[in-house]
C-alpha cells in the first residue's frame, strides 16, 4: 500500500477524529496503528515492532548507533523552558511586566499588536518564536482578557510565516539550500542563484502576506469567526481564558508562590538570555560545521536549530536560577520553591511533550507509506494549464503539510518537483511555483493538527491544542481563499505586483466587512 491512494488513510484518518472527538492522543494513536498495520501488511505483531522501532528511533539510531539528538534536545528544551516560566512566575517577574504594560499597553487591542509585533521581530526560528513570544505576551494578553485561543492565533500565524521569507532563519537557509542543489543545479539553470531566486520569491508568497494581515485585521477589529467567538466571549464574560475542564499545556499550577518583590528585569533577562544564547548558539554551530571561508549564510545554511535551543535555553535557565536566589536572598520567596519550580515547570510541558511523541511517530509512519511522495506524483504526472500551476501547487502543498504535519518536509520533497515541472513546460513560471511550495507548506502547517509547530504554539500561548487547531482554521481558510486567488493572477498575467494587488484589495473589502459586522468590543 505505500505510495498509493491508501497512504492517504491513516492521515485523514486522525485529523477526522481530531475534529470529531477533539482528543488529540486517542487519534494520534489511532493514526498510528492504522499506519502501522498498513506498513505491516496487517500482522499484529509486526505491526508491534514497527511501532516500538519508530519510537526508538525517535531517541536513538540503530544504523548509527547514536543518539537523536535533534528530538532529544527538542524535548529538553520544552522541559527547560517549562522551569524557566515557573522560575519567571516565582520571582514575579510575570506579573511586574504585566504591571508595567498596563501603564503602556491600555486596551486589548494595543496587547494583540504587540504579540504579532513581537512574533514578526523574533523570526530567526519558528519553535522559539512561537514558544518566546508565548511567554512574553501571555502577562499582558491575559491582564486584557484576551483568549488564550486567540493568543495562539496570533503566536502560529506570525512564526512560520516570517520564517519562510527570512533568509537569516534556520527556515531559510535550508531553503535556500534546496533551491540551490535540488531546483537550480539539477535542472541546469544557469541565470538564477540560490540566494537571488529566493529573495525573488519573497513577494510571491501570498499565503504569507494574506496571513500577517489577517493577524492585524483581526486584532484590530477584534473580529471572531467559527469557534473563536465561543472563546473569547468566555474569556470577557467571565475571565477565563480558556475551557478548565480540558488540558492545557504550558500552563503552570496557580499554587506557585509568587514573590512581592520581583521586577521586570525578572521577566526580561531570561527572554534576552533565552535570544541571546539561542542566536549565539546558531552561530557557533553553523560556524563550526563549515569548512573553508565563513559567510553569514552559510552559517545559517549549516547551524544546528535544535541544538541551539538546547544551549540557549540551558544558559537562559542558568540566568534564571541566579535571578531566583536574588529573591530568596531579598526574603521575597523562601528557599523551598526551587524543587516546587523544578517540578512545576516540567510538569506544565509534558502535555506538549506527550503530543509531540506521538505526531513524530505517526509523521515517520507516514513517510515510510510514501503519503508525500504519492501526492507528489500525481503534480508531476497530471495535465496542468501553465496558468493555474501556482494555484494548483498551493493547494498541493497545503494538503501534504496538512497530511504529513510538517511543512520542511513538504518543501523537501515537492520544491524539486516543482522546480522539474516548470522546467519541462515554462521555466518562466519557475519561481512562481516555488513561492506557492513554501506558502502552501505553511498553510498546511497552520491547519495540520499534528503539526509540530502548531503544537508549540499551543504550548507558547497556554491554550489547549485542538482548541487553537479549530479557532485558527476559519482564518487560515481565509488567507488560503485570497492567496489562491491571488495566484491565479499571477499565473494568468505574470505578474508579481498584480497578484499582490489582488490580496491587498481583497484584504481591504474584507476589513470593511470586519467593520461592518464586528461582534465584540474592544
Amino acid at each position: 500500500m505505500e505510495g498509493t491512494i491508501y497512504s492517504l488513510i491513516p492521515p485523514v484518518l486522525a485529523i477526522l477524529m481530531v475534529i470529531l472527538t477533539r482528543r488529540v492522543l486517542l487519534s494520534l494513536g489511532v493514526g498510528i496503528l492504522a499506519a502501522a498495520l498498513m506498513l505491516a501488511d496487517f500482522n499484529p505483531v509486526t505491526m508491534v515492532v514497527l511501532i516500538w522501532d519508530m519510537v526508538l528511533g525517535l531517541f536513538y539510531s540503530v544504523d548509527d548507533k547514536e543518539l537523536n539528538l535533534w528530538n532529544i534536545y527538542i524535548l529538553v528544551f520544552l522541559i527547560i523552558l517549562g522551569i524557566i516560566t515557573a522560575f519567571i512566575s516565582i520571582t514575579g517577574g510575570s506579573r511586574a511586566f504585566a504591571d508595567w504594560a498596563q501603564t503602556k499597553i491600555k486596551t486589548r487591542r494595543g496587547s494583540k499588536f504587540l504579540t504579532a509585533i513581537l512574533g514578526i521581530v523574533i523570526f530567526i526560528d519558528d519553535y522559539f518564536n512561537a514558544l518566546a513570544v508565548g511567554q512574553i505576551s501571555r502577562p499582558v494578553t491575559d491582564r486584557y482578557k484576551v483568549s488564550r485561543a486567540k493568543l495562539a492565533y496570533l503566536i502560529d500565524s506570525t512564526s512560520a510565516p516570517i520564517c519562510v521569507i527570512s533568509p537569516v532563519s534556520s527556515w531559510g537557509a535550508v531553503i535556500i539550500g534546496i533551491i540551490g542543489t535540488d531546483v537550480i543545479v539539477r535542472q541546469n539553470i544557469s541565470d538564477l542563484t540560490a540566494i537571488s531566486a529566493f529573495m525573488q520569491i519573497i513577494p510571491m508568497n501570498l499565503y504569507v502576506f494574506s496571513a500577517l494581515i489577517m493577524v492585524f485585521l483581526v486584532s484590530y477589529f477584534n473580529f471572531n469567526i467559527g469557534p473563536m467567538r465561543k472563546h473569547e466571549q468566555r474569556a470577557m464574560e467571565t475571565g477565563e481564558l480558556y475551557d478548565p475542564e480540558k488540558e492545557v499545556p504550558g500552563e503552570l499550577s496557580d499554587e506557585l508562590p509568587t514573590s512581592t518583590k520581583g521586577t521586570i528585569g525578572n521577566l526580561v533577562w531570561p527572554i534576552v538570555a533565552l535570544f541571546v544564547g539561542v542566536i549565539g548558539a546558531m552561530i557557533w554551530t553553523g560556524a563550526s560545521a563549515i569548512e573553508g571561508d565563513i559567510t553569514v549564510l552559510g552559517v545559517f545554511e549549516n547551524t544546528d536549530p535544535s541544538a541551539a535551543l538546547f544551549y540557549g535555553g540551558l544558559f537562559a535557565l542558568v540566568v534564571s536560577f541566579i535571578l531566583l536566589f536574588g529573591q530568596i536572598s531579598k526574603g521575597g520567596v523562601s528557599n523551598n520553591v526551587v524543587v516546587r519550580g523544578l517540578v512545576e515547570g516540567t510538569k506544565s510541558m509534558l502535555p506538549a511533550i506527550y503530543i509531540l511523541l506521538f505526531a513524530w511517530t505517526i509523521a515517520g509512519l507516514i513517510d515510510g507509506l510514501g503519503t508525500g511522495t504519492y501526492i507528489a506524483e500525481q503534480v508531476e504526472n497530471s495535465n496542468i494549464n501553465i496558468a493555474f500551476l501556482p494555484a494548483i501547487i498551493f493547494v498541493i502543498a497545503g494538503f501534504t503539510a496538512l497530511a504529513t504535519g510538517t511543512s520542511w518536509g513538504t518543501f523537501t520533497l515537492l520544491l524539486p518537483i516543482a522546480g522539474q515541472i516548470a522546467a519541462a513546460t515554462d521555466v518562466t513560471i519557475l519561481l512562481p511555483v516555488l513561492a506557492a511550495v513554501l506558502a502552501g507548506a505553511v498553510f498546511g502547517d497552520h491547519c495540520s493538527p499534528i503539526s509540530d509547530t502548531t503544537i508549540l504554539s499551543s504550548t507558547g500561548a497556554g491554550c489547549n491544542h485542538i482548541d487553537h487547531v479549530l479557532t485558527q482554521l476559519p482564518y487560515a481558510l481565509i488567507s488560503a481563499g485570497v492567496a489562491i486567488v491571488g495566484y491565479i493572477v499571477l499565473g494568468l498575467t505574470g505578474s508579481t505586483l498584480l497578484g499582490l494587488l489582488v490580496v491587498l484589495v481583497a484584504f481591504v473589502i474584507i476589513g470593511f466587512s470586519f467593520r461592518a459586522v464586528k461582534t465584540t468590543a474592544e
